[in-house]
């Protein structure tokens, strides 16, 4: 492994080269800038990867506490993995799609199909996560053009939410910022409440809230029409949204209402898939759940290769297939559906999380969550909540009114900073920091990063202190 990171092609810029950070400025645009910066701006230069580390331009090694973007699952620099890719991109690089295919694709479509809940024994490979579910929307949208409901379209969505960035996909987000600047699909969106117990009203149990959400989906129902709403999509754990777990019976609820009403039920597991919550889907193994379709992404490779897609139905494709119109064209694809080198890595990565992987994440899931909750100790932490191996530790100005800090927006930020020179790597979310480290993460490692946290935090509520914006 060594001999091969010394092969590298000459025209490369070297991590900590000055050169990268000047030629992102003037040639990068970065995902989800500002106007004020687009396109002239650099950020955190990472160099390598190994194991749950990642090493930063200065050569300082850090906690990949966010597991790249929930993805990083079986760890930084498997050499398993990387001599898949070497091996598939000599045998078959590419094939086009459209009018052929590849045994790496039907073999990994088999194993999915094995692992999913219900009867979802079909997959449609895409790139990723928001590709995915456009997928999902579009098939819905072809499935009620050929069963002649053409109204049957609407999608119901929640605050909170996250599913993506194409224009279909980024139309279901809830939550406002992602939206204040960009257009979206709004006429056929309807957006009901987060599913976020710490934000219910203060007077109201978790069972109350339960029926609060169950009673609102069912009542938009009514209200709006079965038959003119075509799915309901929703993550089982809301990732971006702050790592909402929602109260117990929840979804199983809503999927009884989808039942009744033919409405399709999505479930969204770009993040909580293969090993999230020490299962390859959470939709069934922790839910309890049998979706009409479920996306997924991000930890199917493990990030090493781009690769997304989405589970559907056997009743769906049956009930296409007996149409009256046999040739009906589902007109969508992608150039890079199905590809033979995405399809080999993931193959490889179910052959890890299976050797033992999803077994590790099971057992250690309540360590990590039981040794981030002591963070609640500190008065700047208004929750710790999580499942799994992903966990929210949300910061709040006064724990009696739960005021999101107002007086300062970046303190997850600020957390993040602190913790950056203390040797772990934040996602921050505004007054949030996300946890959601590589699989394969150790009790011992978990106790550094919790010290990080803990001493980050604590830096953060010093600086807030003095500059007289929190008293706590």
């Amino acid at each position: 492994m060594a001999a091969a990171r010394e092969i590298k092609a000459r025209e490369v810029v070297e991590p900590g080269d000055d050169d990268a950070v000047e030629l992102a400025k003037r040639h990068l645009v970065q995902p989800w800038p500002y106007a004020g910066s687009v396109g002239a701006e650099a950020r955190a230069l990472i160099g390598e990867g190994e194991d749950i580390y990642i090493t930063d331009a200065s050569g300082k090694r850090l906690i990949d506490g966010p597991a790249g973007m929930w993805c990083i699952n079986v760890g930084h620099r498997r050499e398993e993995l990387a001599r898949v890719m070497y091996d598939q991109a000599m045998a078959l690089s590419y094939n086009t799609p459209w009018y052929t295919m590849n045994a790496p694709s039907a073999e990994l479509a088999r194993r999915i199909a094995d692992a999913a809940p219900g009867d979802l024994s079909h997959t449609f490979f895409t790139t990723g996560g928001s590709s995915a579910v456009e997928t999902a929307l579009r098939f819905m949208q072809f499935y009620n053009n050929v069963r002649g409901r053409p109204e049957k379209k609407l999608i119901i969505s929640r605050g909170g939410a996250y599913h993506g960035s194409t224009y279909l996909s980024a139309s279901l987000n809830g939550r406002p910022r992602d939206r204040h600047w960009m257009d979206g699909a709004d006429e056929l969106v309807i957006k009901l409440s987060s599913p976020d117990p710490f934000r219910r009203p203060k007077e109201m149990s978790i069972d109350a809230f339960t029926d609060f959400l169950v009673d609102q989906f069912r009542d938009t129902v009514a209200r709006v029409g079965a038959g003119r709403i075509g799915a309901f999509v929703g993550e089982p754990v809301q990732a971006s949204g702050g790592v909402v777990v929602p109260p117990d019976g929840y979804l199983k609820r809503i999927r009884e209402i989808c039942r009744e009403n033919e409405i399709l039920y999505v479930s969204d597991e770009v993040v909580t898939g293969f090993g999230r919550l020490g299962h390859l889907f959470a939709s069934g193994d922790v839910f309890g759940l049998d979706p009409d379709m479920i996306t997924f992404a991000k930890g199917v490779t493990s990030g090493y290769f781009p690769l997304g897609g989405v589970i559907i139905s056997e009743r769906l494709l049956e009930e296409l297939r007996r149409s009256n119109h046999p040739d009906a064209l589902f007109g969508h694809g992608l150039t890079y559906t199905s590809h033979p080198i995405g399809c080999a890595v993931a193959l490889k990565n179910l052959d890890l999380l299976e050797e033992g992987v999803l077994q590790h994440a099971r057992e250690i899931a309540p360590y990590f969550q039981a040794r981030l909750k002591t963070l609640e100790e500190l008065p700047l932490v208004g929750e710790v909540r999580g499942a799994g191996l992903m966990a929210c530790v949300e910061c709040v100005a006064d724990r009696e009114s739960k005021d999101p800090l107002q007086l300062d927006k970046d303190v997850g930020k600020r957390i993040d900073a602190h913790c950056h020179e203390l040797g772990l790597l934040v996602r921050p979310l505004i007054n949030m920091c996300v946890m959601s480290p590589p699989l394969i993460i150790s009790r011992e490692q978990i106790d550094d990063m919790v010290a990080i946290l803990r001493e980050g935090i604590s830096r953060t509520m010093d600086d807030l202190r003095k500059e007289g914006v929190w008293r706590g």
